[in-house]
């Protein structure tokens, strides 16, 4: 949070209009987590997709995970506040947990 803090006022100090500009649409995406929970609910219905198809499941199942997962970690990466944080370390705890299970799944 300093480290924002700092870089926004440094940018603010700076006498170029146009790095203010660039640096708000920087930090516009970092903060931009819409793709990142699109492709959470993609992995998640391809996850009920194929328990509901059946069969040899383990292998797809574990990638999906692998997917859920880096998803999460930039989830939370890029959060600015603590509740999107804590929701990333809960997701992935649930993760690991289902990951687990999936283990015992051929």
């Amino acid at each position: 949070r300093e480290r924002l803090r700092t870089r926004i006022q440094d940018v603010i100090d700076s006498p170029d209009p146009d790095r203010l500009g660039q640096e708000l649409v920087m930090l516009a995406q970092k903060m931009d987590v819409d793709e990142e929970l699109d492709r959470l609910v993609t992995h998640v219905s391809e996850v009920r997709r194929i328990l509901k198809k059946g069969g040899h499941i383990g292998r797809r199942l574990d990638f999906l995970m692998q997917e859920l997962n880096r998803e999460a970690n930039t989830l939370g990466s890029k959060s600015v506040d603590s509740e999107t944080t804590a929701a990333a370390v809960e997701l992935k705890v649930l993760i690991e947990q289902m990951r687990e299970q999936i283990q015992n799944i051929e």
